[in-house]
């Protein structure tokens, strides 16, 4: 996971990007692996793990009918959390993640370990889903993994 993040700081230091973080189920983990990196301050602005809905709304301007309607786990709350932490810190690009870490929680049509990642780079959102079939911190690795993935690829095409 390191090497990731390493390789994530470096093309945002060689774009001159800035990126924010908006983490729900993966607690901070991405913000954590974003800031071991020696020198993560000239590219990283900060992050906000808005575990609850209610901090949702609060800190990132998520639509509580929205929240009701799809549910917190969900592609659009997902986007509606990237989108609010690119606006809250003024950044070129922010990762979200919004899911089911387990043991519980799961239902049929959101079992345990279902995941939606977010990653906004400049005005372009990619919304991905995933269903990780670990126990709870494998699911958070994986999905703190699959979210640094998806920015990589968006800076280097």
């Amino acid at each position: 996971m390191k090497r990731l993040a390493e390789k994530l700081g470096d093309l945002l230091i060689k774009h001159k990007k800035t990126l924010s973080t908006a983490e729900s189920c993966t607690g901070g983990m991405i913000a954590k692996v974003v800031t071991d990196i020696p020198g993560s301050s000239q590219y990283f602005m900060g992050g906000v793990v808005s575990y609850s809905n209610e901090s949702k709304i609060k800190l990132l301007h998520v639509d509580r009918a929205l929240i009701a309607k799809r549910g917190a786990v969900s592609k659009e709350i997902a986007s509606a959390m990237a989108k609010g932490v690119q606006r809250l810190l003024h950044t070129d690009c922010a990762i979200a993640v919004t899911g089911i870490a387990g043991p519980e929680g799961g239902t049929p049509e959101k079992p345990v370990g279902l995941v939606y990642i977010a990653v906004i780079h400049n005005d372009t959102i990619s919304i991905k889903r995933f269903i990780f079939k670990k126990d709870r911190d494998g699911n958070r690795q994986l999905t703190t993994d699959a979210a640094i993935n998806i920015l990589i690829n968006m800076l280097n095409p």
